[in-house]
């Protein structure tokens, strides 16, 4: 019999579309990539070094590995080529600033309050343990922006890092491939991610996996989450539909 979850993953399941998905608008918002190819970055190369670039100095082969579900080679090559636009730190602090930008333009501000769930979000960031969550230990250490909006989304984005962190080591701990994985949850994106076809149609065993390694996810990142209250979950939850609702 499938135990029942505990309060702390029921909040993780509860919050996962909010925070995978309302981050990552700003990364695939056209007009972040048309301020990037001004700024001299190619195709997706500011994906790359924008994401990563919190990592400072790091060899393709690290980034590849912090961002996983991508093909190594198409990873290892666009963190190469964007290498001479700007320093990797600028390219950090520019991503951080096309979130900023991208939820001036798209987050109603009416929707909710942006200070309370920044300041949910931010008790959860200030006391994860980032160990073996490099993008998120990075992105934690960036200056953070004074409006309300891009704080709440700023700080969303780095449990989404955190969130993607725990997801990558239970695929992993399952027997997982990064193709595998792409082709159960998007397998729409498995191009953009850089592998080449024939994109596979995995077995039921990977999908079946799958679905265990995302239950796993959600218990891990629950534990990160134990940081709030019972009330303060609550709250989180409701604030993060909000903001799923705010997206304009």
């Amino acid at each position: 019999m499938t135990q029942p979850m505990d309060r702390n993953t029921q909040t993780a399941s509860a919050t996962a579309a909010a925070i995978g998905s309302v981050a990552s608008n700003f990364m695939l918002d056209a007009g972040t990539y048309q301020a990037a190819a001004e700024a001299g970055y190619g195709g997706m190369d500011f994906y790359f070094a924008g994401r990563a670039g919190v990592l400072g100095d790091a060899s393709g082969s690290e980034v590849s590995d912090a961002v996983w579900l991508f093909e190594p080679g198409a990873v290892a090559a666009a963190w190469a080529a964007s290498a001479a636009v700007e320093s990797r730190a600028s390219s950090a602090q520019r991503f951080a600033s096309a979130a900023a930008v991208w939820a001036d333009a798209h987050l109603d501000p009416d929707a909710l309050d942006y200070d309370r769930l920044a300041e949910l979000a931010g008790a959860v960031v200030s006391a994860a343990d980032a160990t073996g969550a490099a993008l998120f230990a990075g992105w934690r250490d960036l200056p953070e922006p004074d409006d309300a909006r891009a704080l709440a989304l700023h700080r969303m984005n780095a449990l989404r890092e955190l969130r993607f962190a725990r997801h990558r080591d239970a695929l992993v701990d399952a027997g997982i491939e990064p193709l595998d994985a792409v082709m159960v949850r998007s397998p729409y994106m498995a191009g953009i991610f850089g592998w080449p076809e024939p994109h596979p149609d995995p077995a039921q065993d990977v999908r079946d996996r799958w679905t265990l390694a995302e239950a796993a996810t959600d218990e891990r990142f629950g534990r990160d989450l134990a940081v709030l209250s019972a009330d303060e979950q609550a709250e989180f939850v409701t604030l993060c539909d909000a903001l799923v609702a705010a997206v304009r």
